[in-house]
Parts: structure tokens; sequence; C-alpha cells
């Protein structure tokens, strides 16, 4: 009996250890099935992704091409200069530099297919160096997808497409970083302007063009390079934010309607400046006037330095800029102001003027 349950006992173990490892193997065996059945996707490289935007971007891209009278008097002809653009929306609406398409008799545009329309000036605004301008849709077009200058960060990997030296190097592509951020620039006008740093490469023929994200968004419009000698790779694009707003009114109006004080920011004094120098103010933004504007006829003068407007301390010609972009034209402001008055002694005298905004 007990050599019975011996037996039966024996019989049991090798029974379970077998039902055991056939169970094993099964779900081995199902595992490497999956397994081989499993597709590993590896990330596409940067010089990947840079064609995948390219090709995403490029559509959206257009060479323009205007003529203007040339300036030699004895000779009336018409000159061509060319440059780029980027369409906004189905309906032809295309953003570029405001020099791409000042003092234009006639405007072209040619598209990413070849054809080649006519343009008209929507509207356009100096300080900013931006224009619109429209073309007559007969087929589809491919317009660019905006993205958020405000969440760009230093690093920054992107892109610039444009047609430099025209449409012979159409769609040119290159790539670069961000540089550099709130870079602040003085326009002709005098007003400054925050704008994106960047090393891709931005040439003549360029500007319009634009600066794309790896995300294939406009984030920038280019519109100029440092192009001196000792300088290399630091061009400038107009934030896609400040684009917007622009466009927006200039599609509403045809114009931008800022009020002006008729002065033009030379340079700025810091509170560490003023010590030094003695002068009886904590700091303030050196100015002279633009001819013909109000400020110089409500007495402003060149060198004059601006320490208050309307009892507000104003330190930076960005504080001086902000706070007359809240007024509107017809308003008035006053200025407290320090002028020097003789280079020899070293002296100086506060004024006290009022300036209307035009």
């Amino acid at each position: 009996m007990a050599r019975n349950k011996l037996i039966l006992m024996v019989f049991l173990t090798f029974f379970c250890i077998g039902l055991g490892s056939f169970w094993y193997s099964g779900q081995f065996a199902h595992k490497s099935q999956n397994t081989e059945n499993t597709v590993y996707t590896q990330a596409p490289s940067y010089g990947e992704r840079i064609s995948q935007v390219a090709a995403q971007v490029s559509p959206s891209i257009v060479g323009i091409s205007k003529l203007s009278p040339s300036k030699d008097i004895f000779n009336q002809n018409l000159v061509e200069s060319t440059g780029s653009g980027v369409i906004l929306d189905h309906e032809g609406y295309i953003v570029t530099n405001n020099h791409v398409v000042r003092g234009a008799e006639s405007i072209s545009v040619t598209l990413a297919d070849g054809n080649e329309e006519q343009a008209e000036i929507i509207g356009s605004d100096p300080q900013t160096d931006l224009a619109l301008i429209k073309i007559k849709v007969d087929n589809h077009v491919t317009p660019i997808k905006l993205g958020d200058s405000e969440t760009l960060v230093v690093g920054q990997e992107v892109l610039a497409i444009g047609n430099p030296l025209g449409q012979r190097f159409a769609r040119s592509v290159t790539a670069g970083i961000v540089s550099g951020l709130n870079r602040l620039l003085t326009t002709e006008e005098g007003l400054l302007f925050p704008l994106i740093q960047t090393d891709a490469a931005i040439n003549p023929g360029n500007s319009g063009g634009a600066l794309v994200n790896l995300a294939g968004e406009l984030i920038g419009i280019n519109t100029i390079k440092i192009a001196e000698s000792g300088f290399e790779g630091m061009g400038f694009s107009i934030p896609s934010n400040q684009v917007k707003v622009v466009i927006d009114e200039l599609k509403t109006r045809g114009e931008i309607e800022r009020p002006r004080m008729g002065i033009k920011v030379l340079g700025e004094i810091s509170q560490e400046k003023a010590r030094y120098y003695q002068l009886p103010v904590k700091g303030g933004v050196i100015v002279e006037p633009v001819r013909g504007g109000t400020a110089g006829k409500a007495g402003i003068k060149a060198f004059d330095l601006i320490y208050e407007i309307d009892g507000q301390e104003i330190a930076t010609g960005p504080e001086l800029q902000g706070y007359i972009m809240q007024k509107r034209r017809g308003d008035s402001v006053r200025v407290s102001i320090i002028r020097l008055i003789t280079e020899e002694s070293a002296q100086v005298q506060k004024h006290s003027i009022q300036i209307i905004l035009n």
C-alpha cells in the first residue's frame, strides 16, 4: 500500500512539472511571436526634419518683383527689384516688408507653381517695415500657419525661407537658431521695435520671407541683416505676434494710426552715468526732434534729455515709446527735460515742455 502511494506521489509530481513546463513554453512562444510582430520606428534626424518643414512651408513663400521709377532725372526708366512674401490665407493676402514694395508702380507675385499674378497694396507700415498686398486667387494657394513668437527661446532651431537674388534662387532654405530676443533697432522715424535675432542666413531678396520653427509655423518675417565688415550671421526678423497685430489693422483700415511726438531716440543715460556726470536726474532718454514734427515746434532741441513725461519717470527708450503708444493723436503730453547750456561749463537747465501728439 505504501509502495503504491509513493508511486502515485511521484507520478503527480512529474505530471505537475510537465504541465508547468508546457504552459511556460506556450507563454514564451506567444511573447516571441508578439516581439517579432512589433515594428519600431526611429525618430527623424535633424536633416530629415528640416527637409520635412521645407517641403511643408515652401509653397507658402512667393517671389515679389516691383517696378519703380529710376532716380536718374535724365533717364525715366523703370528699375526692377525683388523680394519675398508669405501667403496668409486662401483669399490671396500676402505679408512682406514695406521696403520691398515701397515706391512701386507695379507689383507681380510669382507663386510656387510658377504662376505669376499682379498684386495691389492693401496697406503698409513704414515704422514696422511691414506691408500687406493681395493677389487674385485663380487656383489653390497654400497659406502658412501662424505661430506664437512669445514662446521662442534662445537656441531654438529655426529656418529662413525666401528668394535671395530673385527667382533664380527661389525658396532657398537656410537653417540656424534664435540668437537673441527683443533686440531693439531704431527705425528711420526714431521708433524702437523688438526683433528676433537669428544666425540663419538672410540675404538680399530674402526680405519679407519667412522665419519658421520646426513645426512649420511662421514665427517671424525676415527684414534686415547687418552687413558691416566684421559681422557675420546677424539677421533680424519681425516677431509673428507683432506681424499679426499690424496686418489685422492694415486689412481693416489700410494704415496704422499711431500718435507721434516727433522725436528720434539717440540714446539713454543710466542712473550710473547720471551720477558720474553729476546730472540732477536719475537718468533718461537723449532725443532730437524730427524735422517738421510737433516736438521741434514746441521747443525740443537735439541732445535734450527727457527724464519725465506727465510726471512719470522715464529711463529708457521703450518706456518713452510705450507711454506715447497709449495716447491718441491730438492728445498733449508734458515732458521734463534737461539741456546742456554750454559745453565748456557743463551746466544744465531744466525745462518743462508741452507737446501735442500728431
